[in-house]
């Protein structure tokens, strides 16, 4: 009787078990394996590096992991962060305290004027965004957390077209290293915001800074690429009327209509993109685009969260993740890469964390 007892729990536990990792279609221990995998090169790839023992937080696999990697806690039953999650946590805690010290990403002396500022400015949105991401499920605000979002206020535009904005890295690498990039920081500056706990985002003190990304956000949304508009899209969910709701019925519309009829989204629908070497852009649906308004659809609100096609776009991303691997596939847009290589692993990166984030979104 015991052993059959014993059977029997085991079965329902495996059942369980195997619940977990396939519920909705798609496999969050794979992904979670595919993204600590990709999180531990980084941290340890020489061309990240930087001073202090401390290295570049990227816009394609460092800052996505950071923020979307705790979504899969629940699901995994986890209750601590990764190794590697502590690590970046640490080395952007240290690049904080350390901020008058530490060298830029990409000094001025190396690659030449406006780097250092591109750098700061890019550096500062981010380590606010990672901060508060922690801070968020630990329920308080820290005192770090207080000193990135002070950094990042110190460094916001207040002339001329970038006014409410921030100085950010221009490599011509699209989509996050571009002249249109100052608006992608813009938006992960308002996930920041919204995202923090305490009630950050109606504090007295940063009012005066929040009119102006609010001024910033409504001016320039007609100048975007549709991606941009989608980040926005998403990033207003966090902060209500950093949109004005038209400006948020339109983007939407403008998302639905992008729709590929299996579903998906394709990165070459969401802008005027174009490769240095003059390939063609890969224009079937990928796991980047796909991700990005799914994610930014489901917190629209109004009509377009609950719209049918927003499932049908949920179901292309379970249908889609590479199970052997756990990642969710995009290509650059850029250039042609070999997507062996770690940089041509680099928009999978994006495309993986940004899906988890919208399937864990998924009611």
């Amino acid at each position: 009787m015991r052993f059959m007892t014993s059977c029997v729990l085991m079965l329902l536990l495996a059942g369980a078990t195997a619940w977990t990792a396939g519920e909705g279609g798609w496999d969050p221990k794979a992904a979670a394996s595919y993204l600590d995998g990709r999180a531990n090169w980084w941290v340890a790839w020489p061309s990240a590096a930087r001073d202090h023992e401390t290295f570049c937080i990227s816009c394609h696999t460092g800052m996505p992991y950071a923020i979307a990697r705790p979504a899969l806690r629940a699901a995994l039953a986890e209750r601590q962060p990764t190794a590697a999650e502590a690590k970046m946590l640490d080395v952007v805690a240290k690049r904080v305290a350390l901020w008058k010290d530490v060298d830029p990403w990409y000094p001025d002396q190396t690659r030449g004027i406006p780097k250092t500022s591109e750098s700061r400015g890019t550096e500062a949105v981010i380590n606010a965004l990672v901060l508060a991401t922690r801070d968020r499920d630990r329920g308080h605000l820290a005192d770090d957390t207080r000193a990135a979002f002070g950094h990042m206020w110190a460094l916001q535009m207040r002339t001329q077209a970038l006014s409410g904005a921030w100085p950010w890295l221009n490599f011509h690498y699209e989509p996050w290293e571009s002249s249109d990039a100052p608006y992608f920081g813009a938006a992960l500056a308002v996930v920041a915001i919204g995202t923090a706990p305490d009630g950050y985002a109606a504090d007295p003190s940063i009012q005066e800074n929040l009119k102006l990304l609010r001024a910033y956000a409504q001016r320039e949304v007609e100048h975007q690429p549709l991606l941009n508009r989608a980040l926005m899209l998403w990033a207003s969910s966090k902060v209500g009327d950093v949109l004005t709701p038209p400006q948020r019925q339109a983007i939407a519309e403008s998302l639905l209509a992008a729709q590929q009829d299996d579903g998906g989204w394709s990165m070459a629908s969401l802008g005027t993109f174009k490769r240095v070497d003059d390939t063609a852009l890969d224009t079937q649906t990928d796991g980047y685009a796909t991700s990005v308004v799914t994610l930014a659809l489901q917190n629209a609100g109004g009509a377009a969260s609950s719209d049918a096609r927003v499932r049908k776009g949920l179901d292309w991303l379970r249908r889609h993740q590479d199970r052997s691997t756990g990642q969710w596939a995009a290509t650059s847009l850029n250039k042609r890469r070999d997507p062996a290589s770690d940089p041509g692993r680099f928009m999978n990166d994006a495309a993986s964390a940004y899906a988890v984030l919208s399937l864990t979104t998924a009611r």
